[in-house]
Parts: structure tokens; C-alpha cells; sequence
């Protein structure tokens, strides 16, 4: 992939366009590109609606100079992904779609992007009170785990577990998108920026130094409002 080759992002959006798909309802460039946020291995994001289409797809190639990933969709089956979304709590389509910038619209992609704006503006459903206790318990779980191992090797990992349990825990008992990889500490930085701050140090201290007892620390500061560590007396599945 030549550097000289590589079009403007949304001039490569456009001739993407007329070569793949001509005859769209509508199109969206999304992304890192969009948020100003590119590095050296970024890709373009480009989101299809065109109603010819059966079912949605992904697919990824290299052209004008650039990666892209295409995620194309008829006008319905966005809204399964979209929901999908929401019930996990990663909306990985509604945002794309939110913050998109539009390349073609034959009159529906601004009503789908107000659809997306207001899922990502109502956030996840609210975890009840049986979920909060199940994932406490399993915080617990490998907060043991990592308390007790004496194994370097082990402990990297116990520890990778450990903060993405965490991460998921503040960002949904406070009715947030949550992410996974980059997006775990975006996530932290949208709702608390002090928060991730403290969340990204106490890790890299552990990383760095073996620093074990400040995550401990960190992750029952975290479980306390909602009753601390719990293991005696859980119970999962249990007939009555």
C-alpha cells in the first residue's frame, strides 16, 4: 500500500462508492478519521445502506490507498444490530452511525442517525440487583485468584481479566457503554476521566512493578457501594 496512493479519507470515501456501491440509499464515513483520532494504521470505516441487499455483511479490503472495513446493511437490518447492541452494551454500530460523516443519503440516513443518537443517549439498561451481586461475585472469584497467585507468568493474565471485570462493572452500575481493547479505557474516560486516571495508573503500576496490593485496593473501592467482596452464601441456579 503505497503512502503516495493514499486519498484525503473522505475523497477515498467517495470513489469507494462509486466503484462498490453506486446505487446505495446511503452511506456514512465513521471512525477514527472521523474523530480525529487516526494513526499510521488506521483504517476507513464506511457504513452501506442500500435495500438491494438480503442481509447484512462485513467485509474488509485495501483500495485508494487505504484499509477499509465495509459494514452493509439493507433498511431493516440495521435496527437488529442496533438492538443487538444495546443488549450487550457495546454500541459499536449506533456510534459509527452517530458520529458519521454522510457520503450519500437518498433521504433516510439522517432519520437512522437520530435513531442512534437517542440509543446512545438513553445508554444501556440498568443491570438489577441480582446481576450486580452475580458480578460481584465473580470479581471476587479472580480478585482471589490474583491475591493468591505466586506465579508471574499467571498473574499477567489473572490481572488482564481483573480489569476488564472492572471496567464493565463501573461503567454498567452506572448505565454506561461499556467497550473492549482501546475502547475499555475510552469507555473509563467518557463517564470519569478522574476515574480512568486512576484505573490506567493502578494497572500500569501493576505491570511495571508488580505493585499488586493498589489494584486489590482499586478493585474493592469499586465493589464497596454495592456491599464488598462476596462469596460466602452466593449461590447460582439453586432450585428452591
Amino acid at each position: 500500500m503505497e503512502e503516495h496512493n493514499k486519498l484525503q479519507p473522505i475523497e477515498a470515501g467517495y470513489q469507494f462508492l462509486n466503484k462498490y456501491f453506486p446505487s446505495c440509499q446511503g452511506a456514512l464515513l465513521a471512525g477514527s478519521v472521523v474523530r480525529g483520532v487516526a494513526t499510521d494504521t488506521s483504517d476507513l470505516d464506511i457504513v452501506i445502506f442500500d435495500n438491494s441487499v438480503p442481509s447484512s455483511y462485513r467485509e474488509s479490503l485495501i483500495d485508494f490507498g487505504w484499509p477499509i472495513e465495509v459494514f452493509v446493511h439493507n433498511l431493516t437490518s440495521y435496527k437488529q444490530f442496533f438492538d443487538h447492541d444495546v443488549q450487550r452494551a457495546r454500541p459499536s454500530l449506533p456510534r459509527m452511525v452517530a458520529e458519521g460523516i454522510i457520503l450519500k443519503d437518498d433521504g433516510i440516513v439522517d432519520c437512522i442517525k437520530k435513531e442512534a443518537i437517542k440509543i446512545l443517549e438513553e445508554g444501556p439498561e440498568e443491570w438489577s440487583k441480582e446481576t450486580i451481586k452475580v458480578k460481584r461475585y465473580f470479581i471476587t472469584d479472580v480478585l482471589d485468584d490474583f491475591i493468591g497467585c505466586t506465579k508471574r507468568e499467571e498473574e499477567i493474565f489473572i490481572a488482564n481479566t481483573l480489569a476488564e471485570l472492572v471496567s464493565e462493572f463501573v461503567l454498567r452500575t452506572n448505565r454506561q457503554w461499556i467497550g473492549t481493547s482501546k475502547w475499555i479505557v475510552r469507555s473509563l474516560k467518557q463517564y470519569d476521566e478522574q476515574f480512568a486516571k486512576q484505573y490506567v495508573d493502578t494497572f500500569e503500576l501493576f505491570y511495571k512493578f508488580s505493585a499488586k496490593k493498589q489494584v486489590i485496593q482499586l478493585v474493592d473501592e469499586v465493589l464497596q457501594p454495592y456491599g464488598g467482596r462476596l462469596f460466602h452464601g452466593f449461590s447460582l441456579g439453586k432450585s428452591e
